[in-house]
């Protein structure tokens, strides 16, 4: 009574693990995913206009009033992002990897895609839009200027300046762009703006005072994101806003976090504030993209700042990261100068920079002496497991090509690695194969003593020096793999759209097949039949199937645990595990598909080398051998 029970509670505990797992974590990233294409298929730009066009202003245009430097009107209409930059003249951007274009008017960067990188793992599919002016759905652009003293009566550019453009017309890796804006007050303000042949934007403002009277002026730079976008969800990744604030460190805060917070930070804005940093960045990322600012490392700011600029009026909702350096005070017939850079673009390892011993990518981060910019990819508290699994992917694919051969071949060096370890836990399991007779002359001898059973079955594991637990060894030294796998397939941009072979064209995403419509033969969506919350269930790819089926074979290696209640769940497992990993990313199964294989074949040569009878075959047909009356 007491054996079935505990069976039926096994039973039981696997499906709740199941019903839970795809609960919390397949079904929002299914409603994630959704949601993600339709706001894709929304935003869409029309065939008449192109993202990063810089066209001049078109007739009959109607123009916005705007409010303040870098704040949006909550009551401003929201236009398509072709007709806002169809408004006014622009200066082009024209890089292999960005296109887009510079407003004369406030000298914002707010239009800028990466072409490299397309919304779907179509080639022809739209190019990533990752700024966009004001007066959007989703402003998100960058701005400089300098701001003066309380009080002051200095006029500086603002929103509303129109700059005069100089020399260039388009901004590209070998054509810097310069812009003028003269004051009427004897002051000169004139930008160089350079762009290099990946996501790095230098600016250089210079102040020339043929006036009257030394001015003081504040060199200001900040990037501004309207409304909340939506975000992944996950705790292993970070999003929103971020910086490395000299000794203060890194500092991340999600946008939840930003709004909930209490700490009054300038007008009307809550956030967080720090005073007088050097040797720091700050900026705004995504799961792959990002902007920041990046001042001179020998700068000190004045302020720093991570904040939410609609505490009173969440129509206006928009969070910004700006910076204030201190004051420079101007003579007559001087010049002052600010030098300013702002990183937007893709969070690539070899662009960024990643920090590891001996190895690793020097990017920005080396190139412009920078504080720990290789955080602004999310490696994680045990980011000295992540890094080098990173890296070793990365250096397996320069060296063949496709991330999903990296990752079988990463699988290999690592089994090598842990081969010591993993060969005393076979050979224990192997052992324990061979002591089976004997532990099954105890459960006759003592049919109703189970104490007794343990006693004895405890002498026997001694005598042979056997260790019970062994066989668990293997499946722990899988997770911290899993996990650096998991992570590294979840947060690197290399790995997104990152094809294998056949139908896996993206190994960060879960496998498309699905054996609830005949993997595409049958026109059946259970997601769209049944909701996402009882069509998660009904979905099963290729992959995941493989998976489940070597996870079962390796079972069947190992001898039966003489406990009915651990028999039970060990034989649910496999397929507890193949509805768990569904709906994880298409790398990650096929790694532990293949990593499975590599410990059937590790494991029957230790058994055989330890004498045992490797006896799979025969275990499978008993499995499916009629069971006597």
């Amino acid at each position: 009574m007491s054996d079935n029970r505990n069976t039926i509670l096994a039973v039981i505990l696997s499906g709740l693990v199941l019903i839970a797992w795809q609960y919390f974590y397949n079904v929002p990233q299914m409603e994630k995913q959704r949601e993600a294409q339709k706001q894709a298929e929304l935003l869409k730009p029309s065939p008449q206009a192109t993202p990063g066009a810089a066209p001049g202003a078109a007739p009959g245009a109607s123009t916005t009033p705007s409010p303040a430097p870098g704040k949006p009107a909550a009551d401003a209409p929201v236009a398509s992002r072709e007709t806002v930059l169809a408004a006014g003249p622009r200066i082009k951007i024209d890089t292999p990897r960005v296109i887009g274009s510079i407003a004369l008017k406030g000298a914002r960067i707010d239009d800028l895609s990466l072409v490299q990188f397309r919304e779907t793992v179509d080639p022809k599919s739209p190019a990533i839009v990752l700024l966009s002016p004001s007066g959007t759905a989703e402003p998100y652009y960058a701005e400089f200027l300098w701001l003066t003293a309380n009080g002051a009566s200095v006029k500086t550019p603002d929103a509303e300046t129109v700059w005069q453009q100089e020399g260039s017309n388009d901004l590209s890796p070998s054509t810097p762009v310069v812009l003028k804006y003269e004051n009427g007050q004897g002051l000169t303000f004139r930008r160089t703006i350079s762009i290099d042949d990946r996501y790095l934007f230098s600016i250089k403002d210079e102040v020339i005072n043929q006036g009257s009277a030394p001015v003081t002026l504040y060199p200001f730079g900040l990037i501004s994101r309207g409304g909340k976008p939506p975000v992944s969800g996950y705790a292993i990744l970070h999003e929103g806003l971020i910086g490395y604030l000299g000794e203060h460190g890194l500092q991340e805060y999600t946008y939840k976090n930003i709004d909930d917070s209490k700490i009054p930070t300038g007008e009307d804005s809550r956030g967080v504030k720090f005073d007088n940093v050097t040797n720091a960045w700050l900026g705004i990322t995504d799961k792959y993209w990002a902007t920041a600012l990046l001042p001179d490392t020998n700068a000190t700011l004045q302020t720093a700042r991570l904040t939410n600029d609609s505490a009173s009026d969440p129509r206006a909702k928009r969070y910004r990261a700006d910076y204030m350096l201190g004051a420079q005070t101007i003579p007559i017939g001087g010049t002052g100068v600010a030098n300013a850079r702002l990183f937007a673009g893709a969070k690539e390892a070899a662009t960024v920079g990643l920090n590891f011993p001996l190895v690793g990518f020097g990017g920005y981060n080396k190139q412009l002496g920078l504080n720990h910019f290789d955080l602004l990819i999310d490696w994680g508290h045990f980011y000295f497991i992540t890094k080098p699994m990173f890296l070793a992917l990365d250096w397996f694919y320069r060296l063949v090509g496709n991330f999903g051969i990296a990752i079988l071949l990463v699988t290999v060096i690592v089994k090598l690695l842990f081969f010591p370890l993993a060969n005393k836990s076979y050979a224990s399991m192997a052992k324990m194969k061979s002591v089976q007779p004997q532990l099954q002359a105890l459960k006759e001898r003592y049919p109703d003593d189970r104490v007794k059973q343990q006693q004895e079955m405890m002498e026997i594991y001694k005598k042979e020096k056997i260790n019970p637990i062994a066989g668990c060894l293997p499946v722990a030294l899988q997770i911290p793999v899993f996990f650096s796998l998991y992570k590294v397939l979840f947060i690197t941009i290399e790995m997104r759209h990152a094809p294998f072979f056949g139908w896996i064209k993206d190994l960060s995403a879960p496998d498309p097949t699905n054996l609830f419509n005949l993997f595409g033969l049958i026109p059946f969506d259970p997601i769209a039949l049944l909701g996402p919350h009882f069509g998660a269930y009904l979905v099963m790819g290729i992959w995941p199937i493989i998976m489940g089926i070597t996870m079962w074979v390796q079972m069947k290696l190992n001898p039966a645990p003489p406990d009915p209640t651990q028999k039970i769940i060990f034989d649910w497992m496999p397929l507890i595990f193949t509805f768990m990993l569904a709906g994880f990313p298409a790398g990650l199964v096929i790694y532990w598909a293949w990593n499975n294989t590599l410990s059937v074949l590790q494991q029957s040569f230790i058994m055989r080398k330890n004498g045992v009878k490797v006896e799979l075959f025969d275990n499978l047909k008993s499995t499916f051998a009629k069971k006597p009356t």
